[in-house]
């Protein structure tokens, strides 16, 4: 998801590309005026952190009027390009919590969520009227699934590589349950990483899950886990809409 900093294209992460695609959309568009804001946390432990203004306070999951959930007092900064988004997004990862494993030595022992909501205002020539959009971007870099007995995890990296797994599982079960035709309950309060992206999987939004393998046969069965996993994801059916409002215009994505 994130790359590595580097001119070469091929090995840049998704998200720094995210970056630039928005920003050179935003510069193409005329009459219209934009205010693009960043928020970065991460889920350690099952806690909710905020990468940008990091505290011992934990952070608490809230909902609105519109059963939309959010994260009370979490940060946001405003970026007017590609540059000081990716500044933002370095800020946040120097306060990522990372661990050696026999596997990884800087493994992620997190999941994070950076989010960017992009707000439009464009005046309607004929009425006069201010038309206002507002699209949400969450990026979410999930935490592998571990073995202990091939990481080596103990102490503080078990406990870690338990509360990842546990998280992994919840959200598998949430997938399951949109797949399921005949489910009546979506398990999305089994974790704070399913209950941060249900609107994501079940809600008003395009969803793209990427997973990542291994070619070698050593970790066979972690690759063909995370294929069922991924054939499961792909059977879930959104169909976003626009949410008018008279006078304001909005979505999400």
């Amino acid at each position: 998801m994130q790359g590595i900093s580097t001119p070469e294209k091929d090995l840049i992460g998704i998200i720094p590309l995210t970056f630039e695609h928005i920003f050179s959309h935003i510069n193409s568009q005329q009459n219209t005026q934009f205010l693009v804001r960043a928020s970065y946390l991460e889920i350690y432990n099952e806690e909710i952190r905020d990468l940008l203004a990091p505290s011992n306070k934990r952070l608490e999951l809230k909902e609105n009027a519109e059963k939309t959930v959010y994260v009370k007092d979490l940060s946001n900064y405003v970026a007017k390009n590609a540059a000081e988004m990716q500044k933002i997004m370095d800020s946040g990862n120097s306060n990522r919590s990372v661990g050696a494993t026999l596997m990884n030595a800087e493994s992620s022992r997190s999941h994070s969520i950076f989010s960017i909501v992009v707000e439009s205002s464009v005046n309607d020539p004929q009425t006069g009227e201010q038309h206002v959009k507002v699209g949400k971007l969450n990026l979410v870099d999930l935490a592998g699934s571990e073995r202990q007995s091939k990481t080596g995890a103990t102490g503080d990296r078990l406990k870690e590589a338990t509360k990842i797994n546990l998280s992994l599982t919840a959200l598998g079960n949430v997938i399951a349950s949109l797949v399921d035709a005949k489910s009546s309950h979506v398990p999305y309060r089994d974790s704070k990483l399913t209950r941060l992206l249900q609107d994501s999987l079940g809600g008003n939004a395009k969803t793209l899950m990427l997973a990542t393998m291994s070619p070698a046969s050593y970790n066979y069965e972690e690759t063909l886990s995370t294929l069922r996993y991924a054939n499961r994801t792909k059977n879930i059916k959104n169909k976003p809409k626009i949410n008018e409002d008279p006078k304001v215009i909005s979505y999400q994505c």
